[in-house]
């Protein structure tokens, strides 16, 4: 087996692995963008709409339509920019909190169940590369 980083591969592994990771969750009432918006919010606190649409990749009027929609379910709200009275920030609710770490916790079952059958040795090597990968995604949050 080589150490060396093959960039191509991790990046199909990835992909397979984050298509398998988001559809766990099998209560699925929510679009995989309005979830995104929900899960957006509850990891990086109250966003501007325009920060949204730009993190989520989505035009400005699907993101208001999104927020909208959220908004009539109670799982998220719009408050008053304490920065910008002309501007609103988008807070998730309690309810639209608990539906992320519903799904959280669903993932944590299901990926506990499948790393049973895991070797101690391919746990190992996963344990190992979290803090890389965790490292990844922070390069990419201050680089962006």
């Amino acid at each position: 087996m080589s150490t060396e980083l093959n960039i191509a591969e991790l990046t199909f592994v990835l992909e397979d692995f984050t298509r398998m990771h988001i559809r766990l969750p099998q209560a699925q009432r929510l679009s995989f963008t309005t979830l995104s918006v929900l899960h957006t919010l509850a990891g990086h606190g109250p966003m501007r709409l325009t920060e949204l649409t730009a993190s989520e990749q989505v035009t400005q009027p699907a993101i208001t339509q999104i927020v909208t929609n959220l908004e009539r379910e109670g799982l998220v709200e719009r408050r008053p920019d304490p920065s910008d009275g002309r501007a609103v920030l988008v807070h998730v609710t309690e309810a639209g909190a608990a539906i992320v770490s519903g799904r959280r916790a669903e993932r944590v079952a299901h990926l506990t169940a499948l790393a049973e059958g895991l070797t101690p040795e391919e746990r190992a090597a996963i344990a190992v590369a979290v803090p890389a990968l965790a490292r990844l995604v922070e390069l990419n949050r201050s680089g962006s």
